[in-house]
C-alpha cells in the first residue's frame, strides 16, 4: 500500500454488482464530524506556539465501517436532534441551513446539534455555555459523566440535556468546512458535515468513545504525511480535510477560513473504461483507484 487510503477488499464486487443493476444504493444517513483544533507548540521547549494540532481517535479494528482508520469525533444525527428548538446562540437556523444546503431550519438544527452532541460524546468537549457568550469550563465529574452516558445511550436527549443544565448551543463556535457522501456501493451510507471548532478554555479531551481504541492531538501536517507514509489508515474525507487544515497557523485562522470552503458535497464516481472500473471522487484526484477485471491495484 502506497499510503494509508482506507479501501476494502469487496469494493470492487459491490461496484460491479451496482453497474450491473444488482445492488440497490442505501439511503444515506445524515451525520456530523468536527475537527477539534488547539494551539500547537514549535518543539523549542520555550512554550513558543507552533502550528495547531487535531484531536483524531483511531476505530477499533473489529468496527464494521472503517475498522482501523483514523477519523474525527463524530456520528449519525439523532431524530430528536430536531424535536424542539434548542437554546441558540451564533447565526440563525436559517443561516445555518443555506450554508449546509439543506432544505429547513430543522434539519439545519439536527447537524449542528449532531455536531456538538457527537463531540461531547466521543471527547468529552462540549460547545456550549450559559450565556450565548460564554462556554462552561469543566465537563468532568460524575454527574457530568451520568449525562453523558445517558445521551450515549439515547435516553436523554440533547435538547433536554441542555435545558437540564441551563446552557446555550453555541453554534457561533462550530465552522463548516466540507460534505462527503459515502458512495452508493457502500452497504453503510453517510451524508456527512464536516465542521471545524478551536478547544474551549479549560476544556479537555479523553477518549470517552466506545468505538476508538486510541486518541491523539497531532499536527494536520504530520498526519498526513504519516497517512502519505503508510503509517496511519484513513478514509479520503478524513486526508482530504487535514490537507487543508495544513495552511492555517492557529485554529482562529482555521475557523475564520471556514466561511470560504466549499459545501458541494462529494460522492464518488465508478466507471467503466474497456472492462477496468475507475473510482473517482470529483475533485480529488488522488484518491482515484483503478480497478482491473481481476480486482484492484
Amino acid at each position: 500500500m502506497a499510503n494509508g487510503q482506507w479501501y476494502p477488499p469487496e469494493w470492487p464486487d459491490r461496484i460491479r454488482a451496482l453497474a450491473s443493476g444488482e445492488l440497490i444504493p442505501a439511503t444515506p444517513r445524515r451525520a456530523a464530524t468536527v475537527m477539534l483544533l488547539r494551539d500547537g507548540r514549535d518543539g523549542a521547549g520555550n512554550g513558543a506556539l507552533g502550528a495547531p494540532e487535531v484531536h483524531m481517535l483511531r476505530r477499533r479494528a473489529s468496527m464494521a465501517f472503517a475498522g482501523g482508520a483514523y477519523a474525527y469525533p463524530g456520528g449519525g444525527v439523532d431524530p430528536r436532534d430536531d424535536d424542539h428548538l434548542v437554546r441558540w446562540a451564533g447565526p440563525t437556523r436559517a443561516w445555518w441551513a443555506a450554508r449546509l444546503g439543506v432544505d429547513d431550519e430543522a434539519a439545519a438544527q439536527a447537524i449542528v446539534c449532531a455536531a456538538v452532541r457527537e463531540t461531547y460524546e466521543e471527547a468529552g468537549v462540549l460547545l456550549a455555555g450559559p450565556t450565548p457568550e460564554t462556554v462552561v469550563g469543566d465537563t468532568t465529574g460524575e454527574d457530568w459523566e451520568a449525562d453523558r452516558e445517558a445521551l450515549v445511550a439515547r435516553d436523554l436527549s440533547f435538547a433536554d440535556f441542555l435545558d437540564r443544565r441551563g446552557l446555550i448551543l453555541r453554534s457561533d463556535l462550530l465552522g463548516a468546512w466540507a460534505r462527503w457522501i459515502t458512495p452508493e456501493f457502500e452497504p453503510r451510507r453517510y451524508d456527512t458535515f464536516f465542521f471545524v471548532a478551536a478547544l474551549p478554555e479549560g476544556q479537555r479531551t479523553r477518549n470517552a468513545s466506545t468505538e476508538a481504541d486510541r486518541t491523539v492531538w497531532i499536527r494536520p501536517s504530520d498526519a498526513a504525511a504519516r497517512y502519505d507514509a503508510g503509517e496511519l489508515l484513513m478514509m479520503p474525507p478524513t486526508i482530504a480535510t487535514l490537507r487543508a487544515l495544513s495552511g492555517y497557523g492557529t485554529p482562529s485562522e482555521a475557523l475564520a477560513g471556514a466561511s470560504a470552503q466549499d459545501m458541494t458535497p462529494v460522492l464518488a464516481e465508478a466507471r467503466l473504461v474497456d472492462d477496468e472500473l475507475v473510482l473517482s471522487w470529483p475533485g480529488h484526484d488522488e484518491f482515484t483507484k483503478r480497478i482491473a477485471p481481476g480486482g484492484a491495484r
